[in-house]
């Protein structure tokens, strides 16, 4: 769905909150045209900016599934002035919502193979819908591995819905954290560690991963050295979000434009430029 104006936000009502981590809240949304909100349309991969109406605005990944049709969900980290006075909103309150922009995960590409998904922290955001859309279309899918790490336990995103996630058919489940406390009795250690201690088979199978850049940068070199080949890796550069339309060209990253080219690459796309990442 393209907006008739992008600079003009669409009307949205604040219609759920749900604490994720102690600094990540689920916000789910509802437009206020009831028509807009039926035909509002969006892929995984997608984002918007959300507007703290007179505070400012910020781009956010899409969480949920359009297709779902259970609210616009955006999953946001206080860490500046915008997001913290979203945090602040009550139900009920109105939030603006400018987009989607960007391209997506070709998900219809990826039909027949088996999936590698990679998350650390906040990163665990844009990789969700797919999660959640490989599962509802499970039978075109082959094995599903979750990798999902945090700095804590108390980081880990979506604690919700790991259940449901690991009881899916040929659906495996790996949290890790990089440092314990005195509850938690699962895996210690970095996720480019857990990459190449499962060690999956790149035969046939396409690797997603999101979160910090320094995760990203060694997750791939440790897919390389199992030997993903460049156009078996995606990720998303959705954290160099700027303007949306590249206008502002702060999103640079090399000769590309994040938000326009992107913010979805295959490593073969970025990989004479992720270096400046």
């Amino acid at each position: 769905m393209v907006p008739e104006n992008p600079f003009i936000p669409y009307s949205a009502t604040l219609m759920q909150v749900t604490k994720l981590t102690p600094d990540i809240n689920l916000v789910n949304l509802q437009l206020d045209d009831p028509l807009l909100q039926e035909d509002f349309d969006y892929r995984p991969g997608q984002f918007a900016f959300l507007s703290a109406y007179g505070v400012g605005e910020a781009p956010f990944g899409f969480v949920s599934l359009a297709c779902r049709k259970t609210g616009i969900e955006f999953a946001v980290r206080r860490i500046g002035t915008v997001t913290y006075a979203l945090h602040e909103l009550e139900l009920g309150a109105k939030i603006g919502i400018r987009g989607p922009f960007g391209n997506y995960f070709p998900l219809g590409d990826y039909k027949g193979k088996n999936m590698f998904i990679i998350g650390g922290g906040i990163g665990m955001a844009p990789l969700r819908p797919i999660i959640n859309f490989i599962l509802d279309h499970r039978r075109d899918y082959g094995d599903l591995i979750i990798i999902n790490g945090a700095r804590t336990p108390a980081d880990l995103v979506f604690a919700n819905e790991f259940d449901p996630w690991a009881r899916a058919p040929n659906t495996r489940l790996e949290l890790t954290v990089d440092r314990g406390d005195d509850k938690w009795q699962g895996r210690v250690a970095l996720v480019p560690e857990v990459v190449t201690e499962l060690k999956p088979s790149p035969l046939n199978t396409m690797a997603i991963t999101c979160g910090p850049p320094i995760m990203i940068r060694f997750v791939l070199a440790r897919l390389k050295e199992l030997g993903f080949s460049d156009e078996q890796i995606v990720t998303t550069l959705e954290q160099k979000m700027k303007c949306g339309m590249g206008k502002c060209a702060r999103c640079n990253v090399g000769n590309k434009y994040v938000c326009q080219d992107g913010p979805v690459f295959t490593f073969d796309q970025i990989s004479k430029f992720l270096e400046q990442y």
